[in-house]
């Protein structure tokens, strides 16, 4: 049984739509959401934590919105942002750019305690991997700080996700967190029904790649 690591019932639903009946459940657990420039490391430590607790193969995902026009901003910190500044607040910091363009990410990583075979998929032995996985402009020294078990760092395999869209004014009733101002082919993510959010979502692509590699494993 995959344990997918979350207090959100709906990311287990979503999840659920790409892997086979009764293979996932929901994991209530608080693992240590350290501070990183990059999605992956978070990603991977918090997978090892997960595991460590679990001794059960877990599912963790880190996700944040990434604005073009403020260096990626806010980034990793999307949820403190969130809670500190407010969506709306990001939607007017932005507007007075001229590169309103920005991304959905999220990475989800997997550990089960054994190693994998090489793919095309990132494998991490270590956080510097990790960092290197998730893209330019992640830490150097990222290995050196976000793992204690030195001696035996547990593997952990790394799938992104990625949905482009841009910075709009706040539309919408559904959805969540920045979904108001994020708009994706002409719609923002709080005016998608579920199935429709579900299918371009950056979470739905990276639990598709999982799945399809997954259902090998």
């Amino acid at each position: 049984m995959l344990r997918y690591v979350t207090t959100n019932p709906g990311k287990v639903r979503e999840a659920e739509r790409y892997l086979p009946d009764g293979s996932v459940e929901r994991l209530d657990f608080d693992y240590t959401e350290v501070q990183a420039d990059e999605l992956g490391p978070i990603a991977a430590r918090g997978a090892r934590e997960a595991y460590r607790h679990a001794d059960a193969p877990v599912l963790v995902d880190d996700a944040g919105l990434f604005v073009e026009g403020l260096d990626g901003f806010p980034g990793p910190y999307s949820s403190y942002v969130e809670d500190t500044l407010g969506v709306e607040r990001v939607h007017e910091i932005a507007a007075d750019l001229d590169d309103r363009r920005a991304a959905f990410r999220c990475v989800l990583g997997y550990c089960d305690g054994e190693g994998f075979a090489a793919s095309p998929d990132p494998v991490d032995r270590g956080d510097r991997d990790a960092a290197a996985a998730a893209g330019p402009g992640a830490g150097e020294s990222a290995d050196d700080d976000f793992d204690g078990d030195r001696d035996d760092p547990l593997p952990v395999k790394l799938f992104e996700g990625y949905v482009p869209g841009r910075i709009v004014a706040p539309r919408g009733d559904g959805g969540f967190g920045y979904d108001p101002i994020f708009e994706h082919d002409g719609e923002t993510f709080a005016e998608m029904d579920t199935d429709r959010k579900n299918a371009v979502s950056h979470r739905g692509r990276a639990l598709e790649k999982f799945a399809e590699w997954y259902a090998d494993r």
